[in-house]
């Protein structure tokens, strides 16, 4: 079996008396497209620099391609392609002198450069927007220069932070198409970092984090799998009287969030009518859908991913 592109092994990290980070470790297959998957202070982007060699190593090891990131950090940052979740262009150059700046610091030779640069333009479709100013550019142009100045000296590691942060869903989908098309067609291996379930959905592996640790891994059908039952949501005028007609009827009580009252049931359609029936003119919609990557990350943790904030009632138990 091939060693792993990139190796975490047992890593804690603090700032201060704050744990980011405690005893993660994970493993990431060369070619495979990997989620760090968690709410905003879950320690993905500690992990992610810690991988870019950005923050030194306190305890554990990691490794990017047999590289040791403490030992090596420079062999492992010639590796490496890095897009950041803040902007890291400078919007008073053009896109080709970004480009350019950025190759420089690789120490590619004036005709590689030239002819990567012109390759990454083409690739991402910027060709006809090298000459304008990069404060010029919508967020999805900034965002594909971005991806274009990462993958300039050809990295067989790929990281990506929160990447598409500020985008709209188009601009969005667009970008991961690219990067979809880039792993396909090279074989680079790519992690990124997210709290967007569209995004998870994209990778072939996820490890979902919370305060600082690993509480789930595996692709996303095999996380959504492991959850039983489906949700059951409807929406009340009268969120009390819905909640206690609900825990009478399914035994047990709903996890409520303004007026939407949802816990997770067998064979949820066939509870409809009799819910209907019996809410009468206090129903406003109802809802059954089936497990989401949502749903997994609060099973285990009793918090949402996309607020961070705790669930009430039983739908979703953390475990012990």
């Amino acid at each position: 079996m091939s060693e792993p592109a990139v190796n975490v092994v047992s890593v804690t990290h603090c700032y201060s008396d704050h744990v980011a980070l405690s005893d993660v470790s994970l493993q990431v297959e060369e070619g495979a497209l990997v989620g760090l998957l968690g709410p905003n202070g879950s320690g993905k982007t500690t992990l992610f620099r810690l991988m870019a060699t950005l923050l030194p190593v306190q305890s554990g090891s990691i490794s990017v391609l047999r590289r040791d990131v403490t030992n090596d950090s420079s062999s492992v940052r010639q590796r490496l392609g890095v897009t950041f979740q803040s902007p890291a262009l400078d919007s008073r150059l053009t896109v080709e002198e970004n480009l350019h700046c950025h190759g420089q610091l690789y120490g590619l030779s004036r005709r590689d450069l030239r002819e990567q640069i012109e390759a990454g333009l083409e690739r991402l479709e910027l060709s006809d927007r090298r000459r304008e100013l990069v404060e010029k550019l919508s967020g999805g142009l900034r965002r594909r220069v971005e991806l274009a100045k990462g993958l300039l000296h050809r990295p067989q590691v790929l990281l990506l932070d929160e990447p598409s942060t500020g985008l709209d869903v188009l601009a969005r989908r667009h970008f991961w198409d690219l990067v979809h098309e880039i792993r396909n067609s090279d074989g680079t291996t790519v992690v990124v970092s997210t709290h967007l379930m569209d995004e998870a959905e994209r990778c072939d592996q996820l490890f979902l984090l919370n305060q600082g640790s690993v509480v789930r891994d595996g692709s996303p059908a095999e996380l959504k799998g492991s959850i039983d039952g489906e949700r059951l949501t409807v929406r009340c005028r009268d969120v009390a009287a819905g909640e206690a007609i609900l825990e009478e009827m399914l035994g047990s009580a709903p996890a409520v969030q303004g007026d939407s009252l949802s816990l997770r049931v067998t064979e949820a359609a066939q509870q409809i009518l009799g819910l209907v029936d019996r809410l009468g003119e206090n129903l406003l919609t109802v809802e059954v859908a089936q497990a989401s990557l949502d749903d997994v990350f609060v099973e285990a943790t009793g918090r949402t991913l996309t607020d961070g904030s705790e669930r009430v009632g039983s739908l979703f138990r953390p475990e012990v």
